[in-house]
């Protein structure tokens, strides 16, 4: 888990405590842990200790650090809503995640019946400029099994459906994100941009411009 200050790192060195009121106890709980990069608190309570889900309550959002810039407004706003709703619903951030996904995937010409099979023609890209590196197609692959996908097919329809996921899987769908703006947007214009400063010097040694 990234700590929700820093997004450096955060182990789980928690303490937990009961809610009390005066002498009561609430039934609540709470616990407690220190980011060993940043030393900021945060602060999470549930109903119980016991299998209830635990809500981040300070910070009050989840911090991922800046957007890439390259990166379009309608997939940055649908990607800081997705992690501002973490530490209140990892099911609807899961959710949210996976509409960012597909609006990434169908801009990029990968449309199918629903998501699985946008995320299978991806992976089945045959174009090498294109093609993910091997490392994020572990992981992405990874994004349809989460809440058993195949009982719950992603369409149009229901890429919004709140499925069951576990907490850091919510989180690697967001990491899974981040990887992708770097494909799609980040590294491409990254190459444009040093084209560009190639052909600019060679055009002022009078040489014709670098193909590709």
């Amino acid at each position: 888990m990234k700590c929700p200050h820093c997004t450096i790192a955060f182990y789980d060195n928690w303490v937990v405590g009961a809610m009390n009121r005066g002498a009561v106890r609430l039934g609540w709980v709470y616990r407690s842990a220190l980011c060993p990069e940043c030393t900021d608190l945060v602060i999470e309570v549930s109903p119980s200790a016991k299998d209830a889900p635990w809500q981040m309550l300070y910070p009050a959002g989840a911090n991922r650090g800046p957007v890439p810039s390259q990166v379009p407004a309608n997939i940055v706003g649908d990607y800081v809503e997705t992690c501002n709703v973490l530490p209140v619903s990892a099911k609807a951030s899961a959710a949210l995640s996976r509409r960012c996904l597909q609006a990434m995937l169908r801009a990029h010409g990968y449309r199918g019946r629903d998501l699985a099979a946008e995320i299978q023609l991806l992976l089945d890209e045959s174009d090498p400029a294109k093609a993910i590196p091997s490392t994020l197609r572990m992981t992405i692959d990874g994004i349809r099994n989460f809440g058993n996908f195949s009982a719950h097919p992603i369409t149009d329809v229901t890429t919004l459906q709140i499925i069951d996921v576990e907490d850091h899987e919510a989180e690697w769908c967001l990491e899974i994100l981040e990887e992708m703006f770097q494909h799609f947007y980040v590294r491409p214009a990254e190459a444009a941009a040093r084209k560009l400063a190639l052909d600019a010097k060679l055009a002022a040694a009078g040489k014709p411009p670098s193909k590709g």
